[in-house]
């Protein structure tokens, strides 16, 4: 069982008891603990870190009828729903709809829609996701730092860092994290999958000080994730898929433009993604600069030739 399994089925456990439970009885009930001893304190107490830190009301009574007394847990339902934010029926459908095409990977929606007034899906209606976003045990901490404004700590390529978390992304079947990396004093991009150990939360709202200078609204693209040092792509594209390339990277990236062709230059992290872009253009683009990005196109061209 997945940590995010675990944390929904002992947030649906603690919002359904009367009354608190203990942490031996929360134990039996839920799968995935370990057999009591240290181990399971150890795991139940960042479990309940971790429900405080995504803003769910977990609270500490006494378990009736104890001598001594013993610390119960629950969440109580009418501090954790949500408002009714006033959704109209088929605004509420469309949601339902959006969450039955694209669910993150072991996570059931479903009751999320039951707060909002939804019910379930229509019986003889398909529920079966059209793709399932992989999860990642990195995901929770992080949305919850980036809610709550909090700087956290991982190791990440042999080196610790600590970065004020901005925006999560999904690209490329690829999870990544945009922060200010305050080791290296710049934006920065990380993958998820190659953080190595656990996300440690600052307890500090607000901690995380530094603010996201992309406000624009604008869609990134899948080559500007990545951990490859940035340099600026030079691409000349011919007149007849020239409006095609524009709609992609925008105004803003032409450096030139007359009747046989277009020139955009684009800022490129990722390089893999960025050749992927230019070979869609097969014939008709052209890969002026830098060097190293050309050469690099190049022998992966030859590399396919060969076999």
């Amino acid at each position: 069982m997945s940590k995010l399994e675990r944390l929904l089925n002992l947030t649906a456990v603690l919002l359904e008891t009367r009354r608190p439970l203990s942490a031996e009885e929360i134990r039996t009930q839920i799968e995935g603990y370990p057999p009591p001893g240290p181990s399971f304190r150890r795991t139940f107490e960042r479990d309940k870190d971790e429900l405080r830190g995504l803003g769910i009301p977990l609270v500490v009574e006494r378990v009736p009828g104890t001598d001594p007394p013993i610390d119960g847990y629950r969440i109580p339902p009418e501090d954790y729903h949500l408002p009714d934010p006033g959704l109209e029926p088929d605004e509420l459908a469309a949601l339902h709809l959006a969450s039955l095409a694209v669910r993150l990977e072991g996570l059931d929606d479903t009751e999320a829609f039951w707060k909002l007034g939804g019910g379930a899906a229509p019986e003889g209606a398909p529920v079966a996701p059209i793709t399932e976003v992989p999860s990642h045990p990195a995901l929770v901490p992080l949305f919850s730092s980036i809610s709550n404004k909090q700087r956290v700590r991982f190791r990440y390529n042999d080196t610790d860092r600590e970065v004020d978390p901005w925006r999560l992304d999904f690209q490329r079947g690829r999870w990544y994290l945009t922060a200010f990396d305050h080791s290296r004093g710049e934006e920065r991009n990380f993958r998820l999958d190659r953080i190595d150990g656990s996300v440690v939360v600052d307890d500090v709202r607000g901690s995380a000080t530094s603010e996201p200078p992309l406000a624009d609204g604008r869609t990134r693209h899948s080559w500007e994730y990545g951990e490859d040092e940035p340099v600026t792509a030079r691409l000349r594209v011919d007149a007849v898929r020239a409006d095609w390339a524009r709609r992609q990277l925008g105004d803003d990236a032409v450096v030139a433009d007359d009747a046989e062709a277009t020139t955009f230059e684009v800022e490129v992290r990722n390089t893999d993604a960025f050749r992927s872009f230019v070979l869609d253009l097969l014939d008709h683009a052209e890969l002026e600069g830098p060097p190293a990005l050309r050469d690099d196109l190049v022998a992966w061209l030859r590399a396919v030739a060969a076999r």
